[in-house]
C-alpha cells in the first residue's frame, strides 16, 4: 500500500439539527446542525488524522469546538482538555490566548459578523486512537462579514487522558452550522 491520505468513512453519525448524511465518498454533509458526531473514524490502522471542513454559520457563531468520542459517548469531563492557543489576523495579529482545564477543544473561528459566515480549515489529530494523550492542531480561514476582510486562526488543543477514542463531535459556539467534513488517516 502506498503512503498518503485514506478517507475514513464513519461507521455511523449522530446529529442535532435539520439533516446530516454520509456521502458515497466517505465525507459527511450536514445542514443547520447544532452538533455533529462522527463514529468510527479513528482506528488502529493509523496513528494520525486530518479532518478537513468547510462550513457556513450565522451571526452568533464564533468558535467551532470539539470533543473526543469513544463508543458513541463524548469525553466531556470538566478539566481534561488542557490548553489552546489562538493566533488570528484581522488587520492586526493577536497571539497567545490560552485556556486550561476546560471540557472541550477548539478548532477554528466561524466568521465574525453579519450573518454570512463562511469558514474552512484543516485539523490534525495526533494519536487519538492510541492510549496516550491526544494533541490537535487546527488552521483555518473565515470571512469577516462586517468588514471586507478575513480571519486566519490557529488553535492547539491537548487532551490529558491516556485513553483511546474512535470518533469526535463538532459543534459551534452558537446557533446552526451547515457544511461538509471529511476525515483522512495518514498512511505512512
Amino acid at each position: 500500500m502506498t503512503n498518503g491520505l485514506v478517507v475514513m468513512t464513519p461507521s455511523s453519525i449522530a446529529y442535532c439539527g435539520t439533516s446530516a448524511s454520509i456521502n458515497a465518498d466517505g465525507s459527511v454533509v450536514f445542514s443547520a446542525c447544532t452538533s455533529l458526531s462522527l463514529n468510527g473514524v479513528f482506528t488502529s490502522d493509523y496513528d494520525n488524522y486530518m479532518v478537513t471542513m468547510r462550513c457556513a454559520g450565522t451571526s452568533t457563531n464564533r468558535t467551532l469546538k470539539f470533543r473526543l468520542r469513544s463508543g458513541g459517548t463524548d469525553e466531556s469531563s470538566a478539566s481534561n482538555y488542557y490548553a489552546y492557543q489562538q493566533i488570528q489576523a484581522q488587520g492586526t495579529a493577536v497571539a497567545g490566548a490560552r485556556t486550561a482545564a476546560i471540557n472541550e477543544g477548539r478548532l477554528f473561528v466561524v466568521g465574525h459578523g453579519g450573518g454570512n459566515e463562511k469558514s474552512g480549515g484543516s485539523c490534525y489529530f495526533f494519536g487519538p486512537y492510541l492510549a496516550q494523550p491526544t494533541a490537535v492542531r487546527a488552521v483555518a480561514v473565515s470571512n469577516y462579514d462586517v468588514l471586507p476582510s478575513v480571519v486566519i486562526s490557529e488553535y492547539v488543543t491537548t487532551h490529558s487522558l491516556s485513553s483511546s477514542y474512535d470518533g469526535l463531535t463538532v459543534y459551534p459556539s452558537g446557533n446552526l452550522l451547515t457544511g461538509l467534513v471529511t476525515v483522512f488517516g495518514f498512511n505512512q
